[in-house]
């Protein structure tokens, strides 16, 4: 979420900066222009006011007035590098500097000189831009008696005002790249406050989901409305455990309460078969599901305590323990006619040995039980990846698309499998106790004996899932 909140604070922050930073710009541009005209126009007002004193005819012989302007154009010319000029009405020079330049038949000096022989300074110049290599250009009018007699022209270099301008915007650009690192600054805390809580209460939900219900968020920092959403998940997680816990106490405590009654019930059952013909086929049937109910009781109670108990998660030889329950249900396999067979290289992982070991045993049992006779159940076990992997496959009937989907839910079993043994809780309790440590249970078509066979992949961790 941060990736996302970020950018989307710094081009706003970004173009708040440039809605500010570019009319400054344009502002200071504009001023360090208006000051150069200001002083082009307080320079030709100077030798305007002197010119007005210079006899007004081209063709008079020089006087000292005219030396001491032809002086002072001279001395502004080496000094600032400005062609300066005064020039009568008809073109002719009363005095310029430097001497070889003469007052051009068009452009902008043309057009400066025309408004001014009409009594009026220059207009404000076109803005110069630092990536422009142009002139500035200003005029005033020599007024002797009324009358404009000469004009006063001065033709500035523009590198300079350029340099300044490059200057007063490395200031604003520096103040403006200041202010957005500390706003950058500023977001990435921003940000970081508002995240932080977020942050906690997704691993916090994160650890609840994977079965840490324990887990809860800390209440501290970050805004009012977060701080709120923390206590009211606490309160809503204390509320979810306690219903759990209250429905895993309900089915122990049914299991349990059950049992002795049963128990009761099959010894009166037994007792009254004795009084019966030997060979009864009802006694026997209610005998059969006496016991069916008995061991449903028992893996009632065996998921309950899967569901409360946490994982002793420990660093095993995952290949070890489970040769260790090929060879245990071997004799099982040997007397159903079945072949059970296991390549189980020494692999670790992070599992708890106990339920690592009752989980393999349900699928195993599972897999010899509705294997057929003669036929083979293969046990490999692999690293694949950041986890390791225990794959069973039979050749039994294997189950269609749609019991895939449903294999392993509580009581489910298929509809050609009500015959044979089970109270179809064993793959449920299976899946329970691998979620507790950070495993998970897989099923499959075989795929070497599809449409027939079944094959079940049980994983855990290679790295400590609680880092």
């Amino acid at each position: 979420m941060r990736t996302r909140l970020l950018p989307l604070l710094i081009v706003l922050m970004a173009a708040v900066l440039l809605a500010l930073g570019v009319p400054l710009a344009v502002s200071t541009a504009s001023a360090e222009q208006q000051k150069a005209v200001v002083d082009r126009i307080d320079d030709t007002a100077f030798f305007a006011a002197v010119a007005q004193f210079v006899t007004p005819s081209p063709t008079a012989a020089t006087d000292q007035r005219q030396e001491t302007l032809s002086t002072e154009l001279d001395s502004y010319y080496k000094v600032y590098g400005i062609r300066v000029g005064v020039f009568y009405r008809n073109d002719a020079p009363m005095a310029h500097a430097p001497g070889d330049w003469f007052l051009p038949k068009e452009g902008e000096v043309r057009e400066a000189f025309a408004e001014a022989l009409l009594s009026r300074r220059s207009d404000d110049p076109e803005q110069v831009w630092p990536w422009q290599a142009g002139r500035l250009i200003v005029a005033s009018p020599v007024i002797r008696d009324g009358d404009v007699i000469a004009v006063v022209v001065t033709d500035s270099p523009t590198d300079q005002l350029r340099s300044r301008i490059l200057r007063s915007w490395a200031v604003i650009g520096a103040g403006l790249l200041t202010a957005m690192l500390l706003a950058v600054g500023a977001a990435l805390r921003l940000t970081g406050w508002v995240l932080r809580p977020v942050r906690v209460l997704d691993a916090t939900t994160h650890d609840i989901a994977t079965g840490r219900l324990k887990s809860r968020v800390a209440v501290a920092g970050g805004p009012p409305e977060l701080r709120r959403l923390a206590r009211s998940f606490n309160e809503m997680a204390d509320n979810v455990e306690d219903v759990l816990e209250q429905q895993r106490a309900f089915v122990a405590d049914a299991s349990h309460q059950l049992r002795n009654p049963l128990a009761a019930l099959l010894l009166r059952i037994e007792l009254l078969a004795l009084e019966l013909p030997e060979g009864n086929e009802e006694i026997a049937s209610v005998q059969a599901e006496g016991k069916r109910l008995a061991q449903v009781l028992d893996d009632l109670l065996d998921l309950a305590l899967a569901e409360h108990v946490e994982a002793d998660l420990r660093l095993t030889d995952i290949g070890a323990l489970t040769a260790e329950r090929v060879a245990a249900w071997s004799p099982t396999a040997q007397a159903k006619d079945v072949r059970l067979t296991g390549d189980c290289p020494a692999t670790t992982g992070w599992a708890d040995p106990i339920a690592l070991s009752s989980a393999l045993d349900a699928v195993i049992d599972n897999a010899v039980k509705f294997t057929p006779e003669g036929e083979t159940v293969t046990v490999t076990v692999a690293a694949d990846g950041d986890s390791v992997r225990v794959v069973v496959a039979d050749r039994g009937p294997g189950l269609s698309e749609e019991e895939l989907t449903r294999v392993g839910d509580r009581f489910w079993r298929s509809g050609r499998h009500q015959n044979i043994k089970g109270s179809g809780l064993g793959l449920s309790i299976s899946r329970a106790l691998l979620e507790a440590g950070g495993g998970t249970i897989e099923y499959a078509p075989h795929v070497r004996q599809a449409p027939h066979g079944l094959q079940v992949t049980v994983r855990v961790p290679r790295g400590d899932p609680r880092v």
